[in-house]
């Protein structure tokens, strides 16, 4: 694959990574010296436009093309026609999805968006989810009575219920303040970003029935509480993203209450109603009200001014620095009504007026693509083009899952090159920016966990190295670093055992530890470009590249024959390998310049070319 032409959207080959609207920007691709032509095609108000690119500079072999684009509309599309001549392979198209001799559809075409970027601190970002009930709890804790829907659980001798009616009310009271205690474990990780899932009150552990949103819940220590998390978080110089729910509230919500009981409030054009006074809920479930995106009345109150649901958390005390949005995928949408582009740029809006460096990320844990690069959502948690092309490779032959994030008959068993190609079909239908502002996971507090999906703890190094080495913002589940399974989100919601350390996977504490270490400091796995090696049935190898240098990685899930790896950078005499992570030997090239990368597995190897 090294052979191939190629281009991304990184700062290597998009050196204006924030393009304005009319702008003229300089695009690069990278050829093999066969190519004799290389032509640009972009859209303009819907109508193809052609250009031809210059050769900008050529060195060992390897061609540098310059284009230009107009950025004419918010998101202009734009591909390659690569001409080799009748001997080389004659016309290819180079699109997001990679190099085809066919004609494709535009929706796969390379993009650049004119709409404001995401923040820049989200490049560097290590994520760490928390589930408030399940991670830690402070002396205060104790003294709080625990409330009347509430099963109360020891820490650490009550199991969790994986599923049962019991399961959101089962309460092991972590709060806040024990969050802010616990800071030095994150520290020691190496995250940088804590993700909070919801903190408002409610009648559940998970909080995502919200009964309100202009107070921090009392059980978790109430809003001094989150003012002292986020004077602890903020002064090691890291950032605090909340959970909003923006599809439905909780049914005891001060505005479903008044919608219920009165037919003539304001608020009962907030949710959804039939004549007979029923109303409509998330998948059914009564407790979770929907929220109707339609009524003024409803955006007044969540998005619209200084006191707004979105906007107060923001400000100090609390400075939140963005939100995690809960169910996007659903918010706006029901039957005709179609208002969920609508919805995330107002919500988008609303949160970087009030702090222009705010963060705003969708849950989807489906197909993600129509909705991102439309000047809201500026990111997602990619499950779909990440999680499960993940899960299905690496999966052990034992796990025995009942659906596999919804989809029946548990997780399948995939191959190098199916894997591949999923993060590629994804990857192709949005911009690079938005793809490098989404979320990679393993799981996370509505999955199974990523050992008892992998088996054992070689594998989830090599899952785990994925996570810190692609393209996009690593998140981590709060203790998978310490190898904690679970069969199913509610399973997985384990309470960290603080007071049991003989339980943790030293080993793969480590590991994780490195591993994140290592994305930190090496700007390619943050800011480079992504370019593919090779794929076989138990291996992948690609390269993070940059305008300093590359990294190249191999991921095995099992020991296969050694690759002998053409092209992996340009110059006399191939080029050299430093290991940076996994222990095994230094890369030299044989006399041809190719590079052989050895053949046991499972491993994740990372080397430095020079």
């Amino acid at each position: 694959m090294l052979g191939l032409p190629h281009h991304d959207g990184s700062a290597r080959y998009v050196p204006n990574q924030a393009p304005g609207l009319g702008e003229t920007v300089p695009v690069f691709v990278r050829t093999s010296a066969s190519v004799r032509t290389v032509r640009i095609r972009s859209v303009a108000d819907g109508e193809p436009r052609y250009g031809t690119a210059v050769l900008d500079r050529e060195a060992g072999g390897v061609r540098w093309w310059r284009a230009e684009v107009e950025v004419r509309n918010p998101v202009t599309n734009y591909r390659f026609l690569v001409d080799s001549g009748p001997t080389g392979g004659g016309q290819r198209w180079l699109h997001a999805r990679g190099v085809v001799g066919y004609d494709v559809p535009d929706n796969t075409d390379f993009r650049l968006v004119a709409y404001d970027p995401p923040p820049e601190w989200v490049r560097d970002a290590v994520v760490y989810q928390i589930f408030p009930d399940r991670f830690a709890r402070s002396a205060g804790a104790a003294e709080r009575d625990p409330p009347d829907w509430a099963i109360p659980c020891d820490w650490d001798r009550t199991p969790v219920i994986g599923r049962g009616p019991e399961t959101p009310y089962q309460f092991y009271g972590g709060d806040l303040d024990g969050i802010t205690e616990r800071l030095d474990h994150l520290d020691r990780l190496g995250v940088n970003t804590v993700y909070l899932t919801p903190i408002f009150p409610a009648r559940s552990n998970h909080r995502y029935d919200a009964a309100g949103f202009d107070r921090v819940d009392p059980l978790l220590g109430g809003d001094a509480a989150l003012a002292r998390l986020a004077d602890a978080v903020h002064g090691r110089g890291w950032r605090l993203l909340g959970d909003v729910t923006s599809n439905h509230t909780g049914d005891s919500h001060r505005w479903f209450v008044d919608a219920i009981s009165d037919v003539g409030s304001p608020e009962r054009e907030m949710y959804y109603f039939d004549d007979g006074g029923d109303y409509e809920s998330w998948l059914g479930v009564k407790s979770l009200p929907k929220l109707n995106w339609g009524s003024a009345e409803l955006r007044r109150r969540f998005h619209t001014g200084p006191d707004s649901v979105l906007a107060r958390w923001l400000r100090p005390p609390y400075g939140l620095d963005g939100w995690r949005v809960d169910v996007a995928n659903m918010t706006g949408r029901r039957g005709r009504d179609a208002y969920t582009t609508e919805v995330a740029v107002a919500l988008r809006r609303a949160v970087t007026e009030a702090r222009p460096d705010g963060l705003i990320v969708a849950e989807h844990c489906h197909d993600f693509t129509g909705d991102l690069d439309a000047d809201g959502w500026q990111g997602t948690m990619n499950y779909a083009g990440f999680l499960r092309p993940v899960w299905s490779w690496l999966r052990c032959a034992e796990v025995d899952l009942p659906d596999f994030l919804g989809v029946p008959d548990g997780v399948p068993r995939r191959d190098g090159p199916e894997v591949l190609a999923t993060m590629r079909a994804f990857g192709s239908l949005v911009s690079w920016r938005a793809l490098a502002a989404s979320w990679l996971l393993l799981g996370s507090h509505d999955s199974a966990r990523i050992r008892t999906v992998v088996g054992d703890a070689a594998r989830q190094e090599v899952a785990v190295g994925l996570l810190c080495t692609l393209p996009g913002t690593p998140m981590i589940f709060a203790g998978d670093e310490l190898g904690l399974t679970g069969r199913n989100g509610e399973d997985s919601r384990t309470p960290m055992p603080w007071r049991r350390p003989e339980t943790w996977d030293r080993g793969t504490f480590d590991r994780y530890r490195a591993l994140v270490a290592l994305r930190r400091s090496e700007p390619e796995l943050r800011h480079g470009g992504l370019r593919w090696a090779y794929a076989d049935a138990d291996s992948l190898v690609f390269l993070r590249e940059g305008p300093a240098g590359s990294l190249l990685v191999l991921a095995r899930r099992a020991s296969a024959e050694p690759v002998r790896l053409v092209g992996a950078a340009s110059g006399a005499g191939g080029v050299e390998g430093v290991n940076l992570y996994g222990g095994a030997p230094d890369l030299h090239p044989d006399p041809s310049g190719a590079l052989t990368l050895p053949g046991d597995g499972p491993t994740f190897q990372v080397w430095r070319m020079s």
